[in-house]
């Protein structure tokens, strides 16, 4: 049987300019990301000069308006790069997502000065974002957050401590949800806060089952004093341009979920079309053949549903239950690949030296983050069936 080396996605991209930003992000990926990946990760290093250099070529801002330093790229062309970026290293797709949905609440709700004064480095300048909803006691239940945020004349004084926050302590800016009313969600406001705000604090990172290269910490804000200059939207605004960007991260979510089951794919196809065992390839027997055809199968069906999401999210038309179900399938999907390209490559699969392992590990967190796949069901259900009775 002839080896089959995996090949490059097959991409139906809508315009040659976006081809030729994919061939831009292929080759940053091979000379700058992959090399290395695994053992960066191991030791826990967070590769800033990578994002520094995304960020020189464009790459952190895709989405968003040219006229402010953004792409303007349709979303399907920034979830495609997404994907690519995530299946060479999930701490730099992730990343990219995380740093795109903190940079949201100011490029849609923000006042032109608002964004005039910011976005371009937060787009194009070299600045690392990350987004402040979760809390201890407030995960699933978002608008039940503690965080608060009390006016001083010009200025308001935030009080309060964030959980899971992707990047904390190392981001330049935050993007933070906090009370600044009553009870619920009508009772909170968006702010953008610099990241060496004094008062404010990183905790030590957690110590994570997968993403170790990615830093994840609580962050706690003392007094920390902002201008009312960097409040986003109105008072009161804030859950629902939290819950807005959410939709774009979840489909975010799902294409780096995307990512990660395909390059386990594609590990499990190159080791099952070397390896030999009763005299020929494990890849001749029925058994690995199916499974294989099964998870090139699932890949392609979320690839597919999360593009349709974003195609109708470029249409300007609502797209929340289709974000909720490419997160909920894609990121099951990258869990059931990536569990079973550890055991096309069998007691390999189980060890460092090979790279499933630490994919199926990373896998898993993209079932809880941004709602946790429990969470997903009930927003479609919602759109389906109507809220639950009270």
């Amino acid at each position: 049987m002839t080896v089959r080396a995996p090949q490059p996605v097959d991409r139906q991209l809508p315009t040659e300019e976006a081809a030729d930003l994919l061939m831009l992000v292929r080759e940053l990926i091979k000379g700058e990301i992959a090399p290395g990946a695994a053992e960066q990760e191991e030791a826990g290093h967070f590769p800033r000069e990578v994002f520094s250099l995304l960020s020189q070529s464009g790459l952190l801002g895709l989405p968003y308006e040219e006229e402010f330093g953004g792409g303007e790229q349709p979303y399907e062309v920034y979830l495609q790069v997404l994907e690519e970026l995530a299946a060479a290293r999930l701490t730099v797709g992730l990343g990219v997502s995380v740093h795109s949905l903190a940079c949201h609440a100011l490029a849609n709700y923000g006042t032109k000065e608002q964004r005039t004064e910011h976005l371009p480095a937060m787009l194009g300048g070299g600045l690392l974002g990350a987004y402040c909803l979760s809390e201890p006691s407030s995960g699933s239940d978002a608008a039940s957050l503690r965080t608060k945020a009390v006016r001083d004349g010009e200025d308001w004084i935030l009080d309060g401590t964030k959980a899971w926050i992707t990047h904390g302590g190392i981001a330049d800016f935050y993007t933070v949800l906090a009370r600044t009313g009553g009870e619920g969600s009508r009772g909170i406001t968006a702010f953008l806060v610099p990241g060496d705000a004094e008062g404010l604090t990183a905790a030590v990172p957690e110590k994570k089952m997968g993403m170790k290269g990615s830093p994840t910490a609580q962050l706690h804000f003392d007094g920390v004093r902002v201008s009312d200059a960097r409040r986003i939207g109105d008072e009161g605004q804030g859950f629902a341009i939290a819950l807005s960007a959410l939709d774009g991260g979840r489909l975010g979510i799902a294409a780096c979920a995307i990512g990660v089951a395909q390059a386990a794919l594609d590990e499990a196809l190159g080791y099952a079309t070397q390896r030999q065992q009763f005299g020929r390839p494990i890849a001749d027997f029925q058994g690995l053949r199916f499974m294989l055809a099964d998870m090139a199968t699932q890949i392609e069906a979320g690839r597919a549903l999360y593009l349709a999401a974003a195609r109708l999210r470029d249409a300007g038309r609502p797209f929340s239950r289709q974000a909720a179900m490419a997160k909920l399938f894609c990121t099951d999907t990258a869990m059931k690949v990536t569990t079973d390209a550890v055991q096309v490559l069998g007691g390999y699969g189980y060890t460092q030296d090979f790279p499933v392992e630490r994919l199926m590990r990373e896998a898993k967190v993209l079932q809880i983050v941004e709602g946790t796949n429990q969470i997903q069901r009930m927003v479609i259900a919602r759109h389906l069936a109507g809220p639950e009775s009270r």
